[in-house]
């Protein structure tokens, strides 16, 4: 059997080692039920649509004709080195200087990772997202997030 686009060969690939992942990761965890799920219940539901939906791009790699293959380009090596450093600081940083300086720095760097960086963009982002997820996580949700630094608030 010929390959016949790369890019979606892998990447069906990549979704059906994922979801299996998932859904089995899932099984380790209670179920519930559709009116009252546990914890279980959405990564394993989740992991199983990941898994057909991966299914469904193997195929069409595997049967619809492209013109070249559609080959794997070079990896992006910055894009990938700076965004894994940018979210290992945010854990890092969140316990000890809370939402309103991490995840300004999360997004930043995050930000510096792509060909085109704008700091408009970058500010609009940073005010946008932190005041969202203040809004979703801290006050909609009451999770217990610091939003400051421990040292402002203890």
């Amino acid at each position: 059997m010929k390959i016949k686009s790369q890019k979606d060969f892998w990447s069906g690939l990549m979704f059906v080692v994922v979801g299996v992942g998932f859904a089995w990761g899932a099984t380790n965890y209670s179920f519930g039920v559709a009116a009252r799920p546990g914890p279980g219940y959405f990564p394993f539901g989740l992991g199983v649509l990941l898994t057909i939906m991966g299914a469904f791009i193997l195929f069409e790699a595997l049967t619809i004709e492209t013109d070249d293959g559609e080959p794997i380009g070079p990896w992006a090596w910055k894009p990938l080195l700076t965004i894994i450093f940018a979210v290992c600081l945010f854990g890092i940083m969140l316990p000890r200087l809370g939402m309103a300086i991490s995840l300004p720095v999360l997004i930043l760097i995050t930000s510096l990772a792509g060909d085109e960086f704008h700091w408009k963009d970058a500010l609009i982002s940073i005010v946008v997202l932190t005041v969202g997820s203040w809004l979703i996580f801290i006050l909609g949700l009451k999770l217990v997030i610091p939003l400051w630094p421990t040292f402002l608030t203890a």
